[in-house]
């Protein structure tokens, strides 16, 4: 996201699509970010702040130069809708960003079993489905998939609100160094016998949102805060390294959260081509 916000010319518009209190930080004054959720006012939010139903964006035509949508396209139950209104505030040449989380995924069951189906309404189970639905509807075409690693931090007890409490015990109460012992678990798992088990999602770039020069994909991902940090970064910024054998420990440079390391591999996901999707999405 810090890659893309970078790439915009000063005065350029910014849509933040059921934003909450914001997907992302504001980091150029000189970005017009506009936040737009149901709920008005969400603390801590920055930027310029908008009550609306994304299914009917109070937007004129064309009016921004890059779209986000972080974790949202699944909580919407008129989808479509919400999609074809993406398109149709994009400018010409603008870029849009996607993530979803993949409702295949034991992080994902987890999240939606823990909160009684965490409001997600729309399960994705493939990146050709999301592909083929936004390229359909908004006519940005496609430029990339990159995977998404779990954090599991709506299991820590730290961040923990609400949640049916009874769940939580099966995972040590959110103790924190029990999901970063499971998600090193997963993570080892993957890169051994190549499975999918730490990956809870994908982001998308439509458009001119090109993230060829942009780092990632990433595995370390803080069980505490949900930040994502490259393995030379941690190496530099993170505290308290320890090891216990092959296994070596850190706290997050984010917000100090206590994490074990893993090597990180290269498994960004190709580019869709129009022949890899299903009939059903490739229809016009």
């Amino acid at each position: 996201m810090i890659h893309l916000l970078s790439r915009l010319p000063a005065g350029a518009r910014v849509l933040d699509l059921g934003a909450a209190a914001g997907s992302f930080p504001s980091l150029r004054p000189d970005v017009c970010v506009v936040r737009l959720d149901l709920k008005f006012g969400a603390p801590g939010a920055t930027g310029c702040l908008v009550r609306g139903d994304a299914a009917r964006l109070p937007f004129a035509d064309r009016a921004f130069e890059l779209l986000v949508s972080n974790h949202s396209l699944e909580h919407f139950l008129d989808l479509e809708s919400v999609v074809r209104e993406m398109g149709r505030v994009a400018k010409p040449g603008a870029g849009l960003y996607v993530a979803v989380p993949d409702a295949g995924t034991p992080t994902d069951r987890i999240y939606r079993w823990i909160g009684c189906g965490g409001g997600h309404v729309n399960p994705f189970r493939g990146p050709a489905e999301v592909v083929g639905l936004i390229e359909r509807l908004t006519g940005l075409a496609h430029r990339s998939t990159r995977d998404l690693y779990a954090s599991l931090t709506f299991l820590n007890s730290h961040n923990v609100r609400g949640w049916p409490r009874r769940r939580i015990w099966l995972f040590a109460n959110g103790d924190e160094r029990f999901l970063a012992i499971l998600l090193w678990t997963l993570r080892t798992a993957d890169r051994v016998f190549g499975t999918g088990l730490s990956r809870y999602g994908w982001e998308f770039h439509f458009g001119a949102a090109d993230p060829r020069e942009a780092p990632g994909p990433w595995v370390n991902v803080c069980v505490r805060c949900g930040a994502g940090h490259s393995a030379d970064y941690l190496r530099e910024e993170a505290t308290g390294w320890r090891k216990f054998g092959p296994v070596e420990s850190y706290r997050c440079p984010a917000c100090g959260g206590f994490n074990l390391f893993s090597p990180e591999p290269d498994r960004t996901v190709p580019p869709l081509t129009p022949s890899a999707l299903p009939a059903r999405l490739r229809r016009r």
